[in-house]
C-alpha cells in the first residue's frame, strides 16, 4: 500500500476529523453527567455524530481501497448515511 497517499493530507483531514468527533461524543456524555443537557439531546446530537463518523470511516476505507486497487484515492466520495448503513449491516 502506497503509505504516502492514504496517510498524505486528506486522509490525515479525515482521521483528525474523526478524533474531533470522538472528543464530541465524550464531551456530550460529561455534559449528560453533570446536568448541563438532558438525555434526549445527548441521544439526538450522539445519534449525528455517531452517522458523521460512519461516513468518516466509510470515505477512509474506499480512499484506502483505492489506494490498494492502483486508484486514485481522491476518486472516493462521501456516501449518505442510508447508504453506509447498508453497507455496514
Amino acid at each position: 500500500m502506497d503509505e504516502q497517499r492514504t496517510e498524505g493530507g486528506t486522509d490525515r483531514r479525515i482521521l483528525e476529523r474523526i478524533s474531533e468527533m470522538v472528543e464530541a461524543e465524550r464531551d456530550l456524555r460529561a455534559a449528560l453527567a453533570e446536568g448541563r443537557i438532558d438525555q434526549p439531546t445527548e441521544h439526538r446530537e450522539l445519534k449525528d455524530i455517531e452517522e458523521q463518523l460512519d461516513q468518516c470511516w466509510d470515505l477512509l476505507r474506499q480512499r484506502r481501497a483505492r489506494v490498494r486497487a492502483g486508484e486514485d484515492p481522491d476518486g472516493a466520495s462521501v456516501r449518505s448515511i442510508d447508504e453506509v448503513e447498508r453497507y455496514e449491516s
